[in-house]
């Protein structure tokens, strides 16, 4: 993961793995109705944003992927551990598509 001028990150999808919790995965599905194992697609989204959450002050940094999957702006919450995405949680959120359309208009 690189940082860019504008203090957003880059994230070379190709060479990174996906790994999650299955509880979460099944709890995240309950509540917001979304698998993880849909979720890596944000990722895959050419014009995807990646954030880091500046509201998580504990250990590990943690991050917001905002990407297009199945037509709507899906956020992912994450942290990286190697060259592996643990994703935590994933839904379709009012605020992430704003700050994905605001970013992609700021640079598209």
């Amino acid at each position: 993961m690189a940082l860019c001028p504008d203090g957003c990150y880059s994230v070379n999808v190709s060479k990174v793995n996906f790994e999650w919790d299955s509880r979460k995965d099944r709890e995240n599905q309950e509540k917001h109705g979304i698998s993880f194992s849909a979720a890596q697609f944000a990722f895959m989204d050419p014009h995807r944003v990646i954030a880091e959450d500046l509201s998580h002050s504990a250990g590990e940094k943690r991050y917001f992927c905002f990407g297009r999957v199945r037509g709507g702006i899906m956020t992912v919450r994450f942290t990286f551990r190697r060259e592996t995405i643990r994703i935590f949680g994933a839904g379709y959120w009012r605020k992430g598509k704003a700050i994905y359309e605001r970013e992609n208009t700021r640079h598209g």
